[in-house]
């Protein structure tokens, strides 16, 4: 790939097209689509093909909601990128969120990357990622000069350029695919933060790319919901500042660790007001030392402390910063909460921040976590309408309309969010103007296809989920996590079955042990019942020639049938045959 690390022009201009007709085929077509990240939150991944080549934009993981036993995260099917593995030209990162490049580790070990492509910030946090995996040499990191608007790279097909955006994150960017059949744009995660704490957004870059020609934008749909504005993280910085000047007792603070944004201006904070700073949480301590190495985070050494050091400073002289805004339950302000972290105790004065909203789904999490500091002593103090200790890195309603008349964009594919949030982003394409016929509402796996400067749907590709249990990539199948889930709600019931099958005979009857159904003591009658059934069933079965699938099948389906006729519940039958030695 001789032309792929060489630095290009900017990408020639399209012009735009009024037929809406599909034209007809003269040349390869050029296909979009996404192995993840439609109709949910999490584990972004997306997809340009054309001809011999294809390029990834992010690979995300989504975290697995407690719907989900034994399940820590959840990641794309790779079968596609698998098969055409020789045609992948690299993969591009908009930034260095889990739910974009959290995948990565469990990609590499299934598919060859040749490259990745991404800022410095998110390089620098891919790196540490791979090391612990011992996944460095799987790849090569290439760093996106974001000091160079111009910056793009030319493959055969591609040439491929980006544009600055606002997010939580430093160094967000937004990818420009430029295509024989026309120009593609994903948004990555964005906003319009008019007075930003890092880097200003690429107005002019976005509407030159709307007035050069836009075929295709993909745009992140999260807040598509959200009415108006966002508020301006500058805003969240002056509220923290006030809730700082007002404690009397140690600040705690609790936030993403990978809103680098957020965390710079809680240091700042805590500098201003001259308190020292503890970090607690491991993704908390490996963000602020990349972010203070690249510069994100300007802080003197000496307001960093030990525990050791803590322990002689008065607590209106210390802050601590940690994990754990979503109550998670082996986070750190989780351990604080129930009183198991070694090194801190809630104590009465204390005043815990949580500059952050509740994730959908964690709500119950962060409730308790709340209740139990309060419980301890705390003051505690969560976002809310009046409060403004929080923001979004996603654009609201008008920002998403805002992206619209700069990119003009003639097609539209809502991405990065639940159902209901696609389809509200696709009406607001049309309030401002986008034909009803030119937005598509798809889910993982659906293309749509790119021929010259038309769109239209084109066939699927194989897509799935892949549940992964702590660090086995070899993921779960969803078999695995259908038995997992009856277990976690109904149990299991063992069945020991000792027979002879040369004589065709039972040599005890059958004996039932329930885990996490019923309680046997209680239920005497109802197991005793069952094991008569039993049998009864197998001692007909025995008559005749048998083998031990079927003999299985019947204790499974005589006991599913008898127990939900019984409980109305459906445990998990496991049968276990001991045979007698000829």
């Amino acid at each position: 790939m001789a032309e792929d690390n060489k630095k290009a022009t900017r990408s020639h201009s399209h012009k735009r097209r009024t037929s809406k007709k599909r034209p007809p085929r003269k040349q390869i077509d050029t296909r979009i689509f996404a192995l993840g990240g439609l109709n949910e939150i999490g584990k972004n991944m997306y997809v340009v093909e054309h001809g011999d080549e294809l390029i990834i934009i992010d690979a995300g993981v989504k975290f697995a909601s407690e719907g989900l036993p034994g399940v820590d995260y959840v990641i794309p099917d790779y079968t596609y990128l698998k098969q055409n593995s020789k045609k992948i030209k690299g993969l591009f990162i908009t930034h260095g969120h889990e739910d974009h490049i959290g995948g990565i580790p469990f990609l590499l070990q299934l598919v060859p990357i040749p490259f990745i492509y991404a800022t410095p910030l998110a390089c620098a946090m891919l790196r540490r990622k791979l090391e612990e995996h011992r996944l460095l040499n799987a790849t090569k990191l290439i760093q996106i000069d974001i000091a160079d608007p111009g910056w793009s790279l030319r493959t055969k097909y591609f040439n491929v350029g980006y544009f600055n955006t606002n997010h939580s994150i430093p160094e967000s960017i937004g990818i420009v695919v430029n295509t024989p059949n026309g120009r593609i744009i994903e948004s990555g995660d964005f906003k319009f933060d008019l007075t930003p704490v890092g880097r200003a957004a690429d107005f002019q870059k976005m509407s030159f790319l709307g007035e050069t020609g836009v075929d295709l934008l993909m745009a992140d749909s999260t807040n598509a919901e959200v009415p108006a504005f966002s508020i301006s993280e500058k805003k969240v910085s002056a509220t923290i500042q006030q809730e700082f000047r007002k404690a009397d007792g140690r600040i705690i603070v609790a936030t993403f660790a990978s809103n680098v944004h957020r965390v710079a201006q809680i240091v700042d904070a805590a500098v201003r007001f001259n308190r020292k700073i503890l970090v607690y949480g491991r993704s908390m301590e490996n963000n602020i030392m990349i972010s203070r190495k690249l510069g994100y985070i300007k802080c003197p050494d000496r307001f960093f402390i030990s525990n050791e050091e803590a322990k002689h400073l008065p607590d209106n002289e210390i802050m601590i910063i940690c994990t754990g805004s979503q109550g998670e339950a082996l986070a750190a302000l989780s351990r604080i909460a129930n009183g198991t972290h070694r090194q801190v105790k809630i104590k009465p004065g204390d005043t815990v921040i949580f500059s952050s909203n509740p994730i959908p789904g964690n709500q119950a999490s962060v409730s308790r976590v709340i209740n139990k500091l309060y419980r301890a002593g705390a003051r505690v103090l969560e976002n809310s309408a009046i409060s403004d200790l929080h923001t979004s890195g996603h654009a609201s309603q008008e920002e998403m309309k805002l992206m619209f008349l700069l990119t003009k964009p003639r097609y539209f594919f809502p991405i990065h969010g639940e159902y209901r949030m696609l389809v509200i982003h696709k009406n607001l394409y049309e309030q401002v103007g986008g034909e009803k016929d030119h937005a598509f509402i798809l889910s993982n796996g659906d293309s749509l296809i790119l021929r010259n400067h038309e769109v239209f749907p084109g066939p699927r590709v194989h897509a799935d989920d892949i549940y992964v249990d702590g660090n086995d990539l070899t993921g779960l199948s969803t078999a695995v996590l259908h038995d997992r889930q009856i277990l976690s709600e109904d149990g299991m019931v063992a069945v020991l079955i000792a027979m002879d099958s040369h004589e065709g005979k039972l040599l005890n009857r059958p004996i039932i042990m329930s885990r996490g159904f019923v309680y046997m003591k209680d239920s005497t009658e109802m197991i005793r019942e069952a094991e008569r059934i039993v049998q009864g069933k197998l001692n007909a079965e025995l008559k005749g020639k048998t083998t031990f699938a079927s003999i299985k099948n019947i204790v499974r389906d005589s006991l599913t049938s008898y127990f939900h006729q019984k409980t109305r519940r459906h445990p998990m039958i496991i049968p276990v045959i001991m045979n007698k030695k000829v």
